[in-house]
């Protein structure tokens, strides 16, 4: 299968600043297909490793996938920004280490729930289907004024005016119910040109906004120092400039928290070359103190 030639991004720096031989019990606070938690079993045969994610699909992956691991591996069902009732659930006091691999995988893109600007598929992306707001109602239910204020705040998009306008004309017209629909409404509409896809920063706000994905990693953070132990280290991996921003604020201003990594880890070409997907990678470092 496909989604099972998962690739993790920086997995040999996330194990060298994560884990050592004090580390016991390590949290994948974004589970996905299980790529850093098996590299992480695998290499550690005393370390007990939480998985936390919403996507019930890619649970069911990372199940199978890392079921030989038996009762080292406990997986959790729901959001990281509810991280401190998850431990506490477990009856787990606290933690070694918490890694947050942020944004969406490359199953996410292929898993038909309008992510990708490519297909011709239903506007969801929810990660986590059980919630009611959908793409598709953010593209057709939001006023002008919000719809505009998501793409420029999340998609730090520049034509985030022009692109609204566009898309709040098109729906007075007929509902926008595709991704690839929507790719093309704002290609049109779209007049400066870069290396990225007309349509990508609109697809990267728009997924923001319905998975509440910067307030959720803002609560999240919060919630793994509160669980961390002194000595026990956060570790974040962004794809994105707000995703780094919110994780290098909130180390700055967290009394308990120190940076290991004065500047991110960047994935080597070496890397790149193997994994295209980690070109945008940033991974930060924080112990508790």
């Amino acid at each position: 299968m496909e989604e099972l030639r998962h690739v993790p991004v920086l997995v040999e720096e996330v194990v060298s600043t994560l884990v050592s031989e004090k580390t016991e019990i390590f949290v994948d606070a974004t589970l996905g297909l299980g790529g850093h938690s098996e590299e992480i079993l695998k290499r550690y045969e005393w370390v007990r490793v939480i998985g936390v994610d919403v996507d019930e699909e890619e649970i069911k992956i990372a199940n199978e996938r890392l079921k030989q691991f038996g009762k080292r591996l406990t997986i959790v069902k729901g959001n990281y920004r509810d991280l401190d009732k998850i431990i506490m659930g477990l009856g787990l006091g606290f933690v070694d280490a918490v890694l947050f691999d942020l944004g969406i995988s490359s199953y996410h893109l292929n898993s038909k729930r309008g992510f990708s600007f490519l297909e011709d598929e239903f506007l969801d992306m929810r990660m986590d289907k059980s919630q009611r707001l959908t793409a598709y109602d953010v593209v057709n239910k939001y006023p002008f004024k919000r719809l505009k204020e998501i793409i420029r705040t999340y998609g730090e998009e520049r034509e985030a005016f022009r692109l609204a306008d566009a898309i709040v004309r098109r729906r007075k017209l007929k509902e926008i119910k595709t991704a690839k629909e929507l790719a093309e409404i704002v290609g049109k509409a779209k007049k400066r040109r870069t290396r990225l896809h007309p349509a990508t920063l609109t697809f990267q706000a728009i997924r923001i906004e319905v998975n509440r994905e910067i307030d959720n990693l803002k609560e999240g953070l919060k919630k793994a120092t509160d669980v961390l132990r002194k000595g026990g280290r956060i570790g974040v991996i962004s794809f994105h400039s707000i995703e780094d921003r919110v994780v290098k604020e909130f180390v700055k201003k967290e009394g308990s928290l120190i940076p290991i990594t004065k500047k991110p880890i960047i994935p080597s070409k070496e890397e790149i070359l193997k994994n295209p997907r980690s070109r945008s990678a940033k991974l930060r470092v924080a112990e508790k103190v």
